[in-house]
């Protein structure tokens, strides 16, 4: 009895860990997707220099889940839930990566300081990445693989936003040709969030399988 109890209350604190974690990558991207407007330089570099705090977590979460799975041998789905949150850990981190990559492209666009540019309209291409993220985490909070399963969908309409900015980037470069950095630095911030969609979609894959037991591969 002992054993059992302390088994379920090792994948309960798992569980919230693995929440809390996904409670602050959320917040990174969301911040990440604000300065690409605003190049707020405060926030650039606290996105950047707390990027630690998520490393650190995910070290923790993946140590916790291998002891777990040495100590107590788990079988069915407490053992799908320990093989879904050893991915997601990993996907978290990886979209955490993406934000600070955002923070830094927008760093050196303000470095550039061309004036004459015409600034990219990303926010329709935010609003779904954003929602794809929190459909991803609020499939994991609520068992929902209905939910997990609506975020495929979300993707095609993110690469298309991706492939419409790097048709526009061509044509910017071309017309604008002294300032080619500029502007592959545009394009490279659709190319991070439709990362940061794709990483979703992996959290969403997982969540079918931790819930219905099938191995889903969208792509």
């Amino acid at each position: 009895m002992k054993h059992h109890f302390t088994f379920h209350n090792e994948l309960e604190k798992l569980n919230k860990k693995i929440l809390r974690l996904s409670t602050m990558v959320e917040e990174r991207v969301r911040s990440a997707a604000m300065v690409i407007d605003t190049r707020d330089q405060d926030m650039v570099h606290k996105i950047i220099v707390t990027d630690y705090e998520i490393d650190e977590m995910e070290i923790e979460i993946e140590e916790d889940c291998l002891k777990i799975l040495a100590l107590h041998q788990p079988v069915a789905t407490d053992l799908r839930f320990l093989v879904a949150v050893i991915k997601i850990n990993n996907e978290m981190e990886r979209i955490a990566d993406m934000a600070v990559s955002i923070a830094m492209r927008v760093d050196n666009i303000s470095k550039f300081n061309h004036q004459q540019a015409v600034s990219y309209n990303f926010a329709p291409m935010i609003e779904k990445v954003l929602k794809m993220l929190k459909n991803s985490i609020d499939a994991l909070v609520n068992h929902d693989a209905t939910l997990a399963k609506s975020i495929f969908i979300d993707d095609d309409f993110v690469d298309h936003e991706r492939n419409k900015c790097y048709e526009e980037t061509k044509k910017r470069i071309m017309s604008d040709c002294n300032h080619p950095g500029f502007h592959i630095n545009t394009y490279l911030l659709a190319r991070h969030l439709e990362r940061i969609a794709d990483r979703a979609v992996n959290i969403a894959e997982e969540v079918i399988y931790f819930v219905e037991g099938n191995i889903t591969r969208f792509h």
